[in-house]
């Protein structure tokens, strides 16, 4: 952060923040819309083919002022163009942030250490499409001659969660003659269940890991190998298997002819990487077309957030609301509520992005913090979840602001059902605003006892995103948006959003603790009593 910004709590915004938020705490939304009939006209937005209503939030005009005001303190609007230049923001590893960079038009010129990586891009970009067309056109045989029918992506964290919910989300586009299964966890079922009804000689398998030594990533290949060689010979493995890293000397120790590696950079975090090389399966799944309208998708919203006013700024606005939960409401959770099924996959993306980028309790200088910084984010599509969590969400004791995302128009139009699944979208947000009071539920006959019962206090914010139909570009749009929305917030928190050490430690005990689970003989452990206990427990059990 620039030394010129003050602590984020001495900041003047901040300040009359919290002497505002004592002000409209209490405020009712019945109240916020009855003074202000047009409330719901006014406090919209709307770019790119996203309507962004936020009327149904707990804020007055001076909140967002107020909130606009903090992101021009805090430096925001410089943060951003130190991001976009190629700056080494992401300052605990001295790495520069580009994922935009990554869905940039090959007329773009971005330098990194002096160097255009524009150019590199485009050419993976090329490499990945040459790819795609063959696998899709049932040009690329495998060993024994047979046409590729089955792809596998192996990968974990945003090298599956992003191909994942990339090809769940883009489905309707999808090659339908070809299978696509994803397989990330440890856990040997997990790979079982994927291969179980495949055929070896028919699939064909990407290894993502940009070190190629990924623990879980790596584990998974090596048995993804091993099932291959059950009925092919090693000569197989060049033909159904190719790596997504940069890594050659492993990528070829495995076995894989390095002309089918496909590199990208350090400058790409994992969670930001499925525009990358790492998007290669759901290039394959939709086309190489579909894949590059879907990065347009990206830049349009990445240029937006880079030039649009912030008081017209989607990813910003949507930041700074989350944010004004977050440190003046307490807010512990965010639902985002995707009225589509094929965005089943989306809120589970948005985990990684949100909370590895944010789930920070030092600013960049290493100071500790003495405010929250990132929120839990959850949810399924609806209405699915209105029959099991939205019970707590209207009636329950804790405050959870929701993002309720929805389409106009229909992929798969069948009968009445999209007309009664946007009456549910517009339904839920108007009961977690209005509620219902004693008065109304008395009015309606509800018994004296049980009105408590079946009152609603309302006054639960929300956000409406509404687009016109999933396409491709949508979905590139709805991730930036993201994207940049929890951009705003780390830069405001002060906080480096790019690095992830918090799952380094994990990683480094579980190191030490594989050869205790495997050695033959008894091993000396030096754990805490209770690992200790556990450890013991498990070697007796296997």
């Amino acid at each position: 952060m620039a030394s010129d910004i003050k602590p984020l709590t001495k900041l003047a915004a901040w300040q009359a923040l919290e002497t505002h938020y004592l002000k409209v705490r209490e405020l009712h939304l019945r109240e916020l819309f009855a003074g202000n009939p047009k409330r719901g006209e006014q406090l919209t937005t709307e770019a790119l083919g996203i309507y962004f209503d936020y009327s149904k939030h707990r804020v007055t005009d001076e909140t967002i002022t107020l909130l606009l005001q903090l992101a021009e303190e805090s430096g925001l609007r410089a943060r951003i163009e130190s991001m976009f230049r190629g700056e080494k923001i992401n300052m605990t590893e001295n790495r520069a942030v580009l994922h935009t960079a990554l869905r940039a038009p090959k007329d773009r010129s971005i330098l990194v250490d002096g160097e255009d990586v524009i150019p590199q891009i485009h050419s993976v970009l090329d490499k990945m499409a040459g790819f795609a067309d063959k696998v899709r056109a049932g040009e690329w045989k495998g060993h024994t001659g047979k046409q590729i029918r089955n792809v596998v992506n192996i990968g974990i964290g945003g090298s599956d969660l992003g191909p994942v919910m990339a090809y769940e989300a883009l489905r309707h586009y999808t090659h339908r003659g070809l299978t696509f299964r994803f397989v990330s966890n440890i856990d040997g079922t997990d790979f079982a269940e994927a291969v179980r009804d495949l055929d070896a000689e028919e699939t064909l398998f990407i290894i993502a890991s940009k070190t190629f030594t990924t623990l879980e990533t790596m584990t998974n290949a090596h048995t993804a190998r091993d099932w291959a060689l059950k009925t092919m010979s090693s000569r197989a493995v060049a033909m159904h298997f190719v790596a997504l890293s940069t890594n050659a000397a492993e990528v070829r120790k495995f076995g894989i002819d390095t002309a089918n590696m496909f590199g990208f950079w350090d400058w790409v975090g994992g969670r930001y990487s499925m525009c990358s090389a790492i998007g290669l399966s759901t290039m394959i799944a939709v086309g190489p077309d579909n894949f590059i309208a879907m990065l347009d998708g990206f830049h349009q919203m990445d240029e937006h957030f880079r030039t649009a006013p912030f008081e017209r700024n989607l990813p910003a606005l949507m930041g700074l609301l989350g944010l004004w939960y977050n440190n003046f409401f307490d807010a512990q959770t965010i639902a985002v509520l995707p009225y589509e099924q094929y965005l089943k996959r989306f809120p589970a993306y948005l985990q990684q992005l949100t909370m590895e980028s944010n789930g920070k309790r030092v600013t960049m200088d290493g100071t500790v913090l003495d405010y929250q910084t990132g929120p839990v984010y959850w949810g399924e599509p609806g209405t699915n979840g209105q029959h099991s969590f939205y019970q707590l969400i209207h009636q329950g004791t804790k405050l959870i602001p929701c993002d309720f995302i929805a389409f106009v128009k229909p992929l798969n139009p069948l009968g009445r059902h999209h007309d009664l699944l946007m009456a549910n979208v517009f339904a839920q947000a108007e009961a977690l605003a209005f509620g219902k009071t004693s008065q109304e539920a008395g009015a309606e006959g509800v018994p004296a006892w049980l009105v408590p019962h079946k009152t609603f206090e309302g006054n639960r914010p929300s956000t409406t995103i509404l687009m016109d139909e999933l396409t491709p570009a949508a979905l590139g749009k709805l991730v930036a948006l993201y994207e940049h929305s929890v951009f705003t917030q780390g830069a405001i928190w002060q906080i480096d959003s790019f690095d992830q050490w918090g799952v380094e430690l994990g990683k480094v005990l579980a190191g030490r603790i594989v050869p205790e689970l495997e050695n033959k003989t008894e091993p000396e452990l030096n754990h805490d009593s209770s690992t200790n206990a556990l450890i013991r427990r498990y070697r007796k059990g296997k």
